[in-house]
């Protein structure tokens, strides 16, 4: 599939919210064409003006636009993190050491609360590690196409400059999903097999009003595709996906179980 393709049925994927925070890839490409079609001068360079300082500012604007959502984000998930390991640790010690039969039966309605958190958070946490990689992948893609259909030599510079971007460097995020993974090990107990933690998933997987799993699933697919290992591989590319007991794994096996329909 072509990129500017991937991109848009990836944002159609995304959260309604975040649909105007991916890269303006069509917008990008019409400029990199009317900077090609400049006649060139007798020494054989292309007199460039206007259409190249709208693509050179409108990717500056762009990096600016994600490095403002995705650090937004990111700290929200921080809150939001230490907010659910508080609330499972409050209805541990309120609920689950009782004994009685209604605190046990307070006890298991709250957990489905945090367990309906949980997989919601997950699922926009991957989904923000999707949003970095195919932005970046987009800037890499149109700027080798700039060079190429130019004969600048814009692409070495501007990647460099996005490597030290924050909405590139996805440390954090990543630690986070491994930490929420933990937790939903602890919320879903262990003697549960995967069709009944499905069938409880397929309940808790709303965010507001629109379902997150699918848009969870096509994320992590992308991811997969585009930092799968392959013989055109170069130092643009982003590195291999290794996530070999991940829980995003098992997303995919539960979204085999649960009806997307």
């Amino acid at each position: 599939m072509k990129f500017g393709k991937r991109l848009k049925k990836q944002i159609v994927e995304s959260l309604p919210e975040w649909r105007d925070q991916f890269l303006s890839y069509k917008e990008l490409k019409k400029l990199v064409r009317l900077i090609s079609a400049a006649p060139p001068l007798p020494d054989g360079v292309r007199e460039y003006g206007k259409a190249e300082a709208d693509f050179v500012y409108l990717l500056n604007n762009e990096i600016d636009k994600f490095n403002n959502f995705f650090v937004e984000q990111e700290e929200d998930f921080v809150i939001r993190h230490e907010a659910l390991e508080e609330k499972m640790k409050e209805v541990r010690e309120r609920w689950g050491a009782n004994g009685s039969e209604a605190s046990e039966t307070k006890y298991k309605e709250e957990m489905a609360k945090i367990r309906k958190d949980m997989v919601d958070f997950h699922g926009e946490m991957v989904l923000l590690v999707n949003y970095s990689s195919i932005n970046y992948t987009g800037l890499a893609k149109i700027l080798k196409k700039y060079d190429k259909r130019t004969g600048g030599l814009l692409r070495l510079p501007f990647i460099q400059k996005v490597l030290e971007q924050p909405f590139y460097a996805t440390d954090q995020i990543s630690k986070l999903v491994r930490k929420c993974e933990s937790m939903i090990d602890v919320v879903f107990p262990a003697e549960e097999d995967l069709a009944e933690r499905a069938r409880e998933a397929r309940d808790a997987i709303v965010v507001a009003g629109e379902g997150i799993f699918r848009n969870t699933v096509a994320a992590l697919h992308t991811i997969q595709e585009i930092r799968a290992g392959s013989s055109t591989r170069s130092p643009f590319s982003l590195p291999p996906l290794n996530l070999p007991e991940s829980q995003l794994i098992q997303t995919i096996q539960l979204n085999s179980i649960i009806p997307t329909n």
